[in-house]
């Protein structure tokens, strides 16, 4: 058996689109068949039915509305799938044979644009990635708004996927050949759709594409891997498209050292745009400084948070306008109730080049365009520097006013098929045919009174339908008064008789004829209208970044107004110093006054290492975040949560905060540490700030204590880190090291204790901490009053028993200047209430092969080694007291 023509037809068009779920158009409706079917009907819940199609089995088949496509498009690529809208071609009432179909557009998670499936405050990133002799590139490009961005770095995994990251792409276009172990990392960490090619279809590179889409291609000079990963995603979304983009018009280079990186451990640890909890923005940094008018504004300013900048001029230039609109109430009040009635401009441009604007879009477009000459008055009144440069810049565009003013109607049809979009005045031709409408309209109006005159039936109506046009309808009752002669029977139905007259028909036909031409030229108008915009694109994407930028500066004023920020000095001295400072996004969640201000001063030199201790909810973490967001916040040029700033320019800010695993990767808690701590040894430098909290708690405890304190030690003393550090621990043991390591200082969290209980003073105070408090901390949380007495009990005969031995052997080895790895050989026992004596004689390093191993201990060079290491050199060295 062969299948039916339409299956034919079907299965040619899907054989090119294997990939996708392709909605094929059958009149009314866009159709699914076999697997298309069979995976559609589950994600969107629909009725699986089935069609004959000349096979043994009936096909598999679902459809939906063609109306309604985006609806159920969007849902589809909301779960990583790409959909092919295959339409038809032709007229079916004029089509010979099966109507012509094919794919007129692929919808895919980074090139779909609908309003049902974007964000509103969110790019929609896709990304390309070429990797060639070491050297890696990468493409951003968000189609909705005409961004493209592209920088090249060393092949370096960590790089590449903090890049992904900063964008989130929704999609990744990759080699098949490239580095799977950087795959694996980005199926791992991201839900991100990536669909793999051939080294080809990068390098079939075509130049002439590049600079007819790019204007600025000329000058910029871009090495191979740029090129070929830039003619790939513009490839790629022009396969997808079908259409020339104009407002792709502009590719962007930056260098990724030009900003401040975070890497991706540390942006989800500092929970800048998302909580770590929920993802959800509200709790995040971004939540607290968005006080944005517009949609466009959302967007720069979550790009701006994602690319701090590292330059003191550009920083200084924001702060100085952000002060000014603080300073200027009444203007600034004006600014932001002038942005509040500007629409999405960027992505409204989008709309324009792809050719899927309507008409109350372009109204759109022009209600935000009349608020281009206020913004533009309102910024003048100011002095910075930034905001002139803004106001000078920024084009009114008057004449696109002018253009929309006079062709659109106020109140246009949602369709653009559907007339009634074009006003009056604006073309002849237009006026004409609506004047012919209308004035035919009146006379089937005063047709209706005019007949019942004359025949005397009081119940006749002139009524219309598609099929038979203009008729006048009698009832059964009244057929006898119907005149002879003058009427002609059209159709009978059930009660009445209905009946044309020669002059009905000719008005019909002069009405019709008037509408069907009406419309047809209304939309030829319209159509050109949108290539008049089209031509201007690049001046409607050049104003809408400046009102964007200028709502972003509006917005940190307010957020600086009504959470009494200061003004930050900016520096290079390599100082950080902090008055009263305070965590943004806590004391925003917090009752007014409940939170507790907190001063930081920290360096390069003197106060390298703060080395904070104290119990658990007291707010070490809270603490060491602030000290990051506020330089972060600085540095994206916001005024800050403190009583004064002092900020030193960061090039990197480095976490490593909270438990967490990897176990489908296999990593453990403490591996995924290690991890992390690894990552920030080996690219921290001396403008970088660390925040560690607990480094070595997933192991034993002397493992633990001898990872940590070497891991300060290589911080303070490396020359190519001695980076500023807020290192929180429990090993209160630590707090020895003040005096004996170069830039480490003690600080600890104020606690009161009274009798058994404790209360959090939240305060951060010069000294370390005693005890960690444990035991009070798990009678907080309500663990049973028979678990904390017993408790109580073991910490009293531990600290009798055992710690004094292990104490004593941390003291020697301090004062000999032996680096704590040795302390490790003070074993743990599960039994520490029946130590004997002779295991604590053990530690006294009496016999001949004690004696060499301490010689081979005062002979390691400890400052010239790395973490790993000192690791290395631990394991041995336990290993040969063991066999003591």
């Amino acid at each position: 058996m062969s299948v039916t023509p339409m299956m034919q037809q079907f299965l040619s068009v899907k054989e090119n689109y294997k990939d996708c779920i392709l909605f094929f158009r059958l009149g009314d409706f866009y159709e699914m068949f076999f697997e298309d079917a069979e995976i559609a009907s589950r994600e969107l819940e629909l009725v699986l039915t089935g069609k004959d199609c000349g096979l043994p089995k009936r096909a598999p088949m679902c459809g939906i509305p063609h109306h309604a496509y985006a609806i159920y498009a969007s849902k589809l690529i909301s779960k990583g799938y790409k959909v092919a809208i295959a339409e038809q071609l032709e007229d079916p009432a004029l089509a010979k044979g099966i109507v012509k179909r094919d794919v007129i557009k692929v919808l895919t998670p980074g090139t779909y644009t609908d309003s049902s499936f974007l964000e509103d405050t969110k790019n929609n990133y896709i990304m390309s990635i070429y990797t060639e002799n070491n050297i890696t590139a990468m493409c951003f490009a968000d189609i909705s708004t005409g961004e493209f961005n592209c920088t090249y770095t060393e092949f370096d995994r960590d790089v590449i996927l903090n890049e992904i990251s900063k964008y989130s792409p929704k999609e990744i276009l990759v080699q098949e050949n490239i580095d799977t172990k950087l795959i694996e990392d980005i199926k791992e960490r991201f839900v991100i759709s990536n669909t793999e090619f051939q080294d080809n279809y990068f390098k079939e590179f075509a130049e002439n594409h590049l600079k007819a889409q790019f204007s600025n291609y000329a000058e910029l000079d871009i090495n191979d891997q740029l090129k070929y990963s830039a003619n790939a995603l513009l490839k790629y979304i022009m396969d997808t498209q079908r259409v020339v983009l104009t407002h792709l018009d502009q590719i962007q280079y930056y260098n990724i050292v030009d900003f401040l990186s975070i890497d991706s451990n540390s942006r989800r640890n500092l929970e800048l745009t998302e909580t770590l909890r929920d993802k959800s923005k509200k709790g995040s940094l971004l939540w607290v400084l968005d006080k944005t008018s517009t949609a466009m504004g959302a967007r720069q300013l979550r790009k701006w948070i994602e690319q701090p900048l590292i330059d003191t001029n550009k920083i200084n230039l924001r702060l100085e306008a952000v002060d000014e609109l603080l300073n200027d109430a009444r203007n600034h009040v004006e600014l932001k109730d002038a942005l509040r009635e500007v629409y999405d401009i960027e992505r409204l441009a989008g709309k324009i080049s792809t050719k899927s604007v309507n008409a109350k879009e372009m109204l759109s477009l022009k209600s935000s365009i009349k608020k281009l000459p206020e913004v533009k008055a309102i910024i003048k009144n100011f002095s910075s520097e930034l905001l002139c440069k803004m106001e000078n810049e920024l084009d009114d565009l008057s004449d696109i006013y002018s253009l929309l003013d006079a062709a659109i109607l106020n109140t246009p049809s949602l369709s653009v098929k559907e007339g009634n979009i074009i006003k009056d005045g604006y073309n002849s031709e237009v006026d004409e045919l609506r004047l012919a409408k209308a004035h035919g309209k009146e006379w089937i109006a005063s047709l209706e009174n005019k007949e019942r005159e004359e025949t005397g039936i009081k119940s006749l109506k002139v009524g219309y339908n598609k099929v038979f046009g203009y008729f006048i309808e009698v009832t059964k009752s009244n057929l006898n008064l119907v005149p002879e002669g003058k009427y002609i029977r059209k159709q009978t139905l059930a009660n009445c008789e209905r009946y044309i007259t020669p002059e009905l028909k000719e008005m019909e036909e002069k009405i019709l004829g008037a509408e069907e031409k009406l419309v047809i030229l209304e939309y030829e108008i319209f159509v050109g209208v949108r290539d008049e915009l089209e031509k201007q694109i690049d001046r409607i994407k050049g104003s809408a970044k400046i009102l964007s930028e200028i709502d972003c500066l509006s917005s940190f004023a307010e957020v600086a107004r009504e959470n009494n920020y200061c003004k930050p000095i900016i520096t290079e001295n390599g100082a950080i110093k902090i008055k009263e400072g305070r965590h943004p996004v806590v004391e925003n969640v917090i009752k007014t006054g409940e939170f507790v201000s907190n001063d930081t001063e920290i360096d390069t030199e003197d106060n390298m290492l703060m080395l904070i201790t104290g119990p658990n909810m007291a707010g070490k973490s809270t603490y060491m975040r602030q000290v990051a967001l506020i330089v972060l916040m600085a540095q994206i040029g916001s005024f800050v949560p403190a009583g004064k700033a002092e900020i030193s320019i960061c090039d990197k800010i480095f976490t490593r905060i909270g438990a967490s695993d990897d176990l489908a990767a296999g990593k453990s808690t403490f591996m995924v540490e290690m991890w992390e701590v690894s990552n920030i040894l080996k690219n921290a430098t001396n403008k970088s700030l660390i925040l560690l909290d607990e480094v070595g708690r997933g192991t034993s405890t002397y493992d633990g204590l001898s990872i940590a304190w070497s891991v300060i030690e290589y911080i303070c003393t490396n020359s190519n880190i001695k980076a500023k550090t807020l290192f929180a621990t429990h090993y209160h043991e630590l707090t020895k090291l003040e005096g004996s390591i170069k830039g480490l200082k003690n600080y600890s969290i104020a606690v009161k204790k009274f009798e058994e209980d404790i209360i959090f003073l939240r305060k951060i105070i010069k000294g370390g901490a005693d005890q960690s408090y444990g035991i009070e901390v798990a009678k907080i949380a309500g663990l049973p009053e028979d678990v904390i007495k017993r408790a109580r009990e073991i910490l009293k005969e531990l600290e009798t028993d055992n710690n004094e031995a292990a104490f004593d052997c941390i003291e020697k080895i301090k004062s000999e200047n032996k680096p704590l790895e040795e302390a490790s050989e003070v074993k743990e026992t599960k039994n520490v209430k029946k130590v004997k004596a002779e295991d604590k004689i053990q530690l006294d390093f009496t016999s001949i092969e004690k004696d060499n191993l301490i010689k081979d201990l005062s002979k390691l060079e400890v400052m010239e080694m790395n973490p790993m290491e000192s690791m290395n050199k631990l394991y041995e060295l336990v290993k040969r007291a063991k066999n003591l």
